[in-house]
């Protein structure tokens, strides 16, 4: 340690210190403001497969870092037993796998937006029913329970139909009652951090550094991967 510190403190001394701040750009609160980002975009992929891809812009998620607001939902929406969005799309034989979250890279994590996303691998069946199909809300009871009271109504099952209302119903129950999932997830991540494998020294450092230039200094080593606090509110 004694030498690593002696390197650094050759290489790096001479590197001036203008005491700037750190540059934010939290002003531009709407980076996603366009008529062009609200629209449904079509891509031929290379190979054969069908993806449906939803993405928010939420206003920026760092500074919760202690929280995780958006693990926790990535969770619950990436659920794959009774009652998920997959479990029930799976029995319709419309989607293959499913997964949601932020990537906390630079583009989807920064101090003007965060990007929340939702990624569901279609069946071929699933790509013709991933628009718009019509059908009595009585066929969405096995899924959404206490979402739908009224099974005379008509609605638009659609893949992304049901992305979208289970995301609500997650909305309208609120995490008030889910404390119990939270420190769940806390644990599964502090184990993983705990019995993590050993990574390459550079790749280490690297991602070090950038944690310096997020977290609090009692969080660097720790504040990309644990959870620290459970806050509703968030």
């Amino acid at each position: 340690l004694d030498t690593l510190e002696k390197w650094v403190t050759e290489i790096f001394s001479e590197i001036p210190n203008n005491g700037l701040p750190k540059p934010s750009f939290g002003h531009l609160t709407q980076p996603f403001d366009t008529p062009e980002f609200h629209k449904l975009y079509r891509v031929v992929p290379i190979r054969k497969v069908h993806s449906l891809t939803i993405t928010w812009a939420l206003p920026p998620q760092e500074q919760y870092y202690r929280v995780k607001p958006l693990h926790y939902i990535s969770w619950l929406v990436g659920h794959e037993g009774k009652g998920s969005v997959l479990s029930f799309l799976r029995k319709k034989f419309w989607a293959l796998a499913l997964y949601g979250g932020n990537g906390e890279t630079g583009f989807e994590q920064n101090s003007t937006y965060s990007i929340f996303s939702i990624s569901v691998t279609l069946t071929d069946e699933g790509y013709k029913h991933f628009y718009e199909v019509w059908c009595p809300a009585a066929c969405f009871s096995c899924c959404f329970p206490d979402g739908w009271k009224d099974e005379s109504v008509p609605f638009c099952l659609q893949v992304a139909h049901v992305v979208f209302q289970y995301v609500k119903m997650l909305q309208k129950r609120g995490p008030d009652q889910r404390q119990v999932i939270w420190e769940e997830i806390q644990k599964i991540e502090a184990n993983e951090f705990h019995y993590q494998e050993q990574t390459d020294p550079v790749d280490y450092v690297e991602n070090l550094c950038e944690n310096m230039q997020l977290f609090q200094k009692e969080d660097f080593l720790t504040g990309d991967q644990l959870l620290f606090e459970y806050k509703p509110e968030v």
